[in-house]
């Protein structure tokens, strides 16, 4: 009994330590938020009058692309799963993205953490490590082959209205650099995939040396379940990759329409794509204060007033990262209570 006392009293320190860091986190976002908007922002007043008069029908199909955004993002790893040969349920699979993206937008390290914790969670529903680490890369690869695409198509559409606008073009070359850079990863590793794991027999070169050849040997293996994925497979990942996006991009342009914003679809377009270089750069947890500091500067320079620009900025940002966090962490608690394995489709 007393041992069992010291369990309970156990975890419930490291439930209040937790607690406790992730107040203090909050705490420290919310800090970096201030410092980062400081003196961007127009009076909290004149931001909620410009609120209250915002339409509502675009806010609500800003809330519904912004769901679409994240349902093909499940999708997509739900797709990808079935073709690995793991049967994910469509509830299971949104529950998943949902709490790893709000990791993902909410601590220090996110993006590793989340990748983590989703790998964590197809492997609780029937998936091996390597099948799960695939769906991961290859997820990741589409994710930057959307983006290339919707930069490809933005420069495009541009170009063809104004070729003089090509000359200052110079996000795409970098984004078609990165696709470029992509098809080499992909390509070298489904041949990386093919050479057979180093031997296990020699134990030479310390643990490090060891550990290296564990790490390279869990990649081969994670490249060999992904080279089984059909061309159509990786077209369709590349295909939700897209949508979610675009529709996000999307989310953006309503929420504008919706506060009477006097700047075009391609301004906007061109605002959101160069934002999303500059949110690559893990300054902050999900780009906060980043994001929001960015945003803003860009729709004032393209002719919007300080008060709309923070008032469109603070509702597309709740719709796309703010709301998904307590969601996300909602979403976590029911996972918890799901069995360990899928076993129907659904």
């Amino acid at each position: 009994m007393a041992d069992s006392g010291d369990g309970s009293a156990a975890a419930a320190t490291r439930r209040r330590r937790r607690l406790t860091r992730l107040i203090v986190f909050a705490a420290v976002v919310t800090g970096l938020a201030v410092i980062g908007l400081h003196g961007r922002l127009p009076a909290p007043r004149d931001v909620l009058k410009a609120l209250a008069g915002a339409g509502y029908l675009w806010i609500l199909l800003a809330a519904f692309l912004q769901a679409a955004s994240i349902g093909a993002f499940a999708l997509q790893q739900r797709r990808l799963l079935h073709s690995l040969g793991v049967h994910l349920r469509r509830g299971r699979a949104f529950a998943i993205i949902l709490a790893s993206t709000a990791l993902s937008i909410s601590l220090p390290a996110g993006p590793a953490l989340s990748t983590a914790y989703t790998i964590r969670q197809y492997e609780r529903a029937g998936a091996t490590r390597e099948i799960a680490a695939a769906s991961a890369i290859v997820s990741g690869l589409a994710s930057i082959g959307g983006l290339a695409l919707l930069y490809v198509g933005g420069g495009a559409a541009i170009v063809a209205g104004s070729p003089a606008a090509l000359l200052n073009w110079r996000p795409l070359v970098v984004v078609v650099g990165l696709a470029v850079l992509t098809t080499a990863v992909v390509l070298a590793g489904r041949r990386y995939s093919r050479r057979p794991p180093a031997s296990r027999s020699g134990r030479t070169g310390g643990r490090a040396a060891r550990y290296v050849r564990i790490a390279l040997n869990s990649a081969r293996e994670a490249w060999r379940a992904g080279a089984g994925l059909r061309t159509v497979d990786w077209a369709a990942a590349l295909a939700y990759a897209t949508v979610k996006w675009l529709a996000d991009l999307l989310c953006l342009i309503a929420v504008a329409r919706g506060l009477g914003l006097p700047v075009g679809v391609a301004a906007l377009a061109g605002i959101y794509l160069s934002v999303q270089i500059v949110r690559q750069v893990p300054l902050t947890p999900g780009g906060v204060g980043v994001v929001e500091t960015a945003l803003i500067a860009g729709l004032t320079a393209a002719g919007a007033t300080g008060i709309g620009a923070a008032a469109a900025v603070l509702l597309y940002r709740l719709l796309s990262c703010w709301l998904i966090i307590p969601v996300g962490g909602l979403a976590a608690l029911l996972l918890r209570r799901e069995p360990s394995r899928d076993r129907a489709v659904k």
